[in-house]
């Protein structure tokens, strides 16, 4: 049974960072195993959960390390992002917060019996942060893309980011398109029919959330968590199958060589 066992907030900054360096810093659970959030979090939630100095939190972990997977949140503003990370990391609801610029959080889990240490960077969806998307997407393994079904245009957005992603990857990603806000049925302006088959035409899974209700919040993850370890599977095998086909190559060469040496070798010798 999938269940919790930690939760870890860290520095947006340290997500990029270890794109490029390899290494990235993960932040202790607290002792009293209460989920943190990162210092650019405002003042009520730090009044909810303390705050941390990270020089005292912060170790290394190399990134290779197969229970860490990089999950991006994307979407226009306003989607509720924010508020689905933080109901999954932190099983609260914030119905107002200002608008994210972007921030990570991690939480461990154990999915399918496997410890998965998810890193989450949740984007900023407003139109002047658009330039910061490119990199977002270089580094993710998974994407959730979200849109709100109170929102037709943030529906309509959702193509883009597939399309961004495709152009940036050029390979097939893990993907879950993610309908949020779906307790606010009475406003709604996309139906679900119609998010099936957007999902459908992408090749990826589809699920309305609901933040406030906790509805469909960590299936999201979970599945997204699932599809990256089957798309890890599959790039280890092409790889293993690259490296067993250049080795026998290798080899047939080799004995190749072997039996020209010994027939040139009799021949001299006649």
């Amino acid at each position: 049974m999938d269940s919790e066992t930690g939760v870890k907030p860290k520095n947006a900054f340290c997500f990029l960072f270890s794109c490029f360096w390899k290494r990235e810093s993960i932040d202790s659970i607290s002792n009293d195993n209460k989920p943190q959030k990162c210092e650019s979090m405002k003042s009520l939630r730090k009044e909810e959960h303390g705050t941390r100095n990270d020089d005292q939190i912060r170790t290394s972990v190399k990134q290779s390390d197969p229970r860490v997977f990089k999950v991006v949140v994307l979407g226009e503003g306003g989607v509720g992002k924010s508020a689905l990370t933080l109901q999954f990391v932190t099983h609260s609801f914030l119905e107002f917060h200002d608008p994210t610029i972007e921030d990570s959080y991690q939480r461990q889990v154990v999915i399918d019996g496997e410890t998965a240490l998810l890193d989450i960077l949740d984007t900023a969806g407003q139109v002047e942060f658009t330039a910061m998307r490119d990199q977002y997407m270089r580094c993710g393994e998974g994407f959730l893309v979200c849109y709100s079904i109170t929102d037709r245009l943030s529906f309509e957005q959702v193509s883009a980011y597939f399309d961004q992603i495709q152009r940036l990857r050029r390979i097939a990603i893990p993907t879950v398109l993610v309908g949020t806000k779906c307790d606010l049925q009475h406003l709604r302006q996309v139906s679900f029919e119609e998010g099936q088959l957007l999902a459908k035409q992408f090749g990826c899974a589809f699920h309305e959330t609901s933040a406030a209700l906790k509805h469909h919040v960590e299936d999201v993850f979970f599945e997204l968590i699932r599809a990256i370890r089957v798309h890890r599977r599959m790039e280890r095998k092409k790889n293993g199958s690259d490296k067993s086909g250049d080795l026998k190559k290798s080899e047939g060469y080799l004995r190749w060589r072997r039996i020209a040496h010994l027939v040139s070798f009799l021949f001299r010798k006649k």
